[in-house]
């Protein structure tokens, strides 16, 4: 892993331009119905706290996808920016958003009971079913 650093991205047209300050290359799957149904397979995102940036977010569209959450997208292309939960500002980004060539390590999976048999990932990872998901998010 490595100390904070500055990246930028953007949607598939470029009508969005991201940019948010990582504190480590870890990204997490998460399995859930929703997530599954929104991308078309687990999300792979990585943890942008609050220091989240975006650049013409007149092109971005928010659905609230749960009472705790929303997610945002390009209103042209319709590229997946964000989950952000609506309890203080703390945004997940899918790390495609912020390009290929990123330094990227799967580090742990939520919502593991809900993921389908169908995929599993070969790296080893810290797993959390979406029971101890929630109760990291009510703890903070």
């Amino acid at each position: 892993m490595t100390s904070a650093k500055e990246r930028k991205g953007s949607c598939l047209c470029g009508a969005v331009c991201v940019s948010a300050t990582i504190q480590d290359d870890s990204v997490a799957a998460c399995h859930c119905t929703i997530c599954r149904k929104w991308g078309g397979g687990p999300l792979l995102a990585v943890d942008c706290g609050a220091d989240f940036r975006i650049e013409n977010e007149d092109n971005v569209s928010v659905y609230a996808s749960s009472a705790w959450a929303e997610r945002g997208f390009c209103r042209q292309c319709g590229t997946h920016l964000f989950y952000r939960l609506k309890q203080g500002p703390r945004y997940f980004v899918p790390a495609g958003v912020f390009g290929d060539g990123e330094p990227w390590a799967l580090t742990h999976q939520i919502f593991i009971d809900e993921k389908p048999e169908f995929y599993a990932f070969a790296n080893p990872t810290t797993n959390l079913t979406g029971a101890e998901v929630f109760a990291q998010f009510q703890s903070k």
